[in-house]
């Protein structure tokens, strides 16, 4: 009876542990904050520019799209004035996106392609920076494959420190750099 009693509560409990591992969802393997790694799961969306000059989609502006790239340009030029602005060449803000997600794309830096296509910084794509285009994007071509990838033409993603870390950088609470915070060694 009582060994009939102890397979049965190790029975029991082996199926409760395995009931909460299999209920338990630490999404390892997703970004900090949620889907897309920022807060409260918003992604924005991806940037109408480079939609366009990734022409098959693959993540990589290639050297037939960056020859290609004045053309591609064109199509996003959606009053025909010759030039893009930034309601042509940014993504416009989501329906959904949180309350507290910046409303003017201006504040946020600009990403590497932009800044080599706008070349006089002044917000407008013109008709010369357009047709100037192909040689604008070689300028990111850092490794000089003749390609771009997304490393190359938009900004890195910034570092979260991983949960439970107080994201200082160091094992002490300092910064690696700087000491950690509070009185200095000899202040008692």
């Amino acid at each position: 009876m009582k060994t009939k009693m102890k397979t049965t509560l190790t029975l029991l409990a082996l199926g409760a542990t395995a009931m909460f591992a299999a209920a338990q969802d630490n999404n390892n393997d997703a970004p900090p904050g949620g889907p897309g790694g920022l807060r409260g799961g918003f992604r924005p969306p991806p940037l109408p520019i480079v939609t366009a000059l990734d022409a098959n989609h693959d993540g990589v502006i290639d050297a037939d799209e960056i020859a290609n790239a004045s053309t591609a340009l064109k199509t996003l030029d959606k009053n025909g004035d010759g030039k893009l602005t930034t309601d042509e060449y940014l993504p416009a803000r989501p329906a959904d996106a949180p309350k507290d997600a910046p409303k003017d794309d201006h504040r946020r830096p600009l990403p590497p392609i932009i800044k080599a296509l706008d070349a006089n910084g002044d917000g407008v794509i013109d008709a010369d920076e357009i047709s100037n285009a192909p040689a604008a994007l070689k300028t990111l071509d850092k490794n000089s494959d003749g390609k771009l990838t997304r490393d190359e033409y938009l900004p890195p993603h910034p570092q979260r420190p991983p949960q439970g870390d107080s994201g200082n950088g160091s094992e002490n609470g300092g910064d690696g750099n700087n000491p950690p915070p509070g009185p200095p060694p000899g202040d008692n």
